[in-house]
């Protein structure tokens, strides 16, 4: 378990993962960025606001099919790099059943229930970094880690492989101080990363219509997450310039795989026909993960000598805990014509923790609530209808969840367009949605390690087909 913990490390970043969701579901909804608090009426808010669960007055069914495209463009150390992945998923599959309710003297006038599935997260991503380094090397921190030990006592993940595949070796002075094969630099750096996997949230909701002006639901979500890592990383002697060397090569690999649960609970009120107020909280979300994890590394010394050494299969539980949401919403309905909606949804990244049994967190999770802050994210979205057709639009911003550091200006900006066919009891909807965000990332330890700034793009496809009965 420390050999799992030293080197495949569940860390800050893993809580980050899971914890900032975005927008999927129907196209209808993307197409609106995903602000549809106030409105409802679409499966998706099953996810966001259960009450517009109580929105609909009859039995809707949709699917909606999806394409994703990942552009990750990295620079480092003066070179630009870049990478694209393509991915197909399901967006949403759902349900909602509508009951009008005979006796309405209560003033009760329709309970709803609704399943369904909505995807919140997409991993799909392919990264390619490199560059010529002349001042350390990734050897630097394997000679770090292993100075003052004996070589039974190297992790078995890293450390030790490049201790057996001869990439340092023992001073002859003191045989627990070590140097390694790159003593002048100048090599080239390169680091191939292919992800897959994303987490999506089976919603089982009811709701409920009281005199068609409060509205109110409640979800129960069972969160399924996985997450897929392949990682190259390779150090080369291009120039022929370092004595004794030529290349290595460290492969890793992982796979995560987590199930969760949470609840949601909320509200619509109309005070009149033009104006809906939303309002919805989400409980912490706990997702219990098992990763599996192995690594590979091989070296190329001068005079063709060649090693190459694997680690065991190493595997590890623990849970995620994300954070608690807050969200309020306004909407406007114009004549029957437009529908207008804008969001707050307030989030506090630093109460997000990892847990163990043993407890091997502490140092992780006081990183989180120093690194991580509170942030607020803004979701706008509107719909005009020239009935059949409906034309959409939308634009969310996500604050940086940084406290500080390189990615304290991390904002996350999604730009949403769509069209809708509805005739009868039939409706088919297209959306697409552009989001554009930067982030700073490190190949090794940052305090030796120069920064990567990597530049993300990625564009979704999406078409939701339902039926009303």
């Amino acid at each position: 378990m420390l050999c799992a913990i030293s080197s495949f490390a569940q860390n800050d970043i893993d809580a980050m993962r899971y914890s900032q969701i975005t927008f999927g579901g129907t196209a209808r909804f993307a197409s609106m960025a995903g602000s549809m608090g106030a409105l409802g009426g679409d499966v998706s808010t099953l996810s966001f606001n259960p009450a517009g669960i109580a929105v609909f007055k009859k039995t809707e069914f949709s699917i909606t099919p999806s394409v994703f495209s990942q552009t990750t463009t990295s620079s480092y150390l003066g070179s630009t790099s870049s990478d694209r992945k393509l991915n197909f998923n399901l967006g949403n599959l759902g349900m909602v059943l509508s009951f009008k309710l005979r006796d309405t003297t209560t003033g009760w006038r329709s309970l709803n229930f609704g399943i369904g599935y909505n995807r919140t997260n997409n991993f799909n991503n392919r990264m390619d970094v490199k560059g010529d380094n002349t001042k350390n090397s990734l050897l630097d921190v394997y000679v770090a880690n292993a100075n003052g030990h004996t070589s039974d006592n190297f992790d078995g993940f890293s450390t030790g492989l490049a201790w057996t595949t001869y990439l340092f070796n023992p001073q002859a002075a003191d045989s627990t101080y070590y140097y390694h094969v790159i003593p002048n630099y100048g090599e080239t750096q390169r680091k191939s990363t292919d992800t897959k996997g994303g987490m999506g949230e089976f919603a089982f909701s009811f709701g409920g219509n009281y005199k068609e002006k409060l509205l109110v639901g409640a979800t129960l979500g069972i969160v399924k997450a996985r997450y897929e890592e392949e990682s190259t990383y390779e150090e080369t002697d291009t120039q022929d310039t370092i004595a004794g060397f030529n290349s290595f090569k460290y492969v890793t690999s992982l796979a995560s795989a987590g199930t969760g649960v949470n609840f949601k609970f909320g509200m619509i009120v109309k005070p009149n026909d033009w104006l809906r107020l939303g309002a919805a909280i989400h409980s912490p979300t706990a997702i219990r993960f098992t990763d599996s994890y192995s690594s590979y590394m091989e070296s190329d010394l001068d005079n063709n000598v060649r090693y190459a050494d694997s680690s065991a299969d190493g595997s590890f539980r623990y849970s995620v805990i994300t954070p608690f949401k807050a969200i309020g919403s306004i909407g406007f309905v114009i004549n029957k014509m437009a529908l207008i909606n804008a969001e707050y949804e307030y989030v506090d990244y630093s109460y997000a923790s990892l847990n163990s049994h043993p407890n091997v967190f502490t140092d992780v999770n006081t990183s989180i609530r120093s690194k991580y802050t509170s942030t607020g994210n803004i979701r706008v979205g509107g719909e005009l209808r020239f009935d059949p057709i409906a034309f959409r639009l939308g634009y969310a911003l996500y604050g940086s969840p940084f406290k500080n550091g390189d990615n304290v200006s991390a904002y996350r900006s999604s730009y949403t367009a769509g069209l809708g066919y509805r005739v009868n009891n039939f409706f088919i909807d297209f959306a697409y949605v552009l989001t554009k965000f930067n982030e700073t990332s490190y190949l090794y330890d940052p305090a030796i390690a120069s920064a990567v700034k990597n530049n993300y793009k990625n564009s979704s496809f999406m078409l939701t087909i339902g039926a009303r009965f």
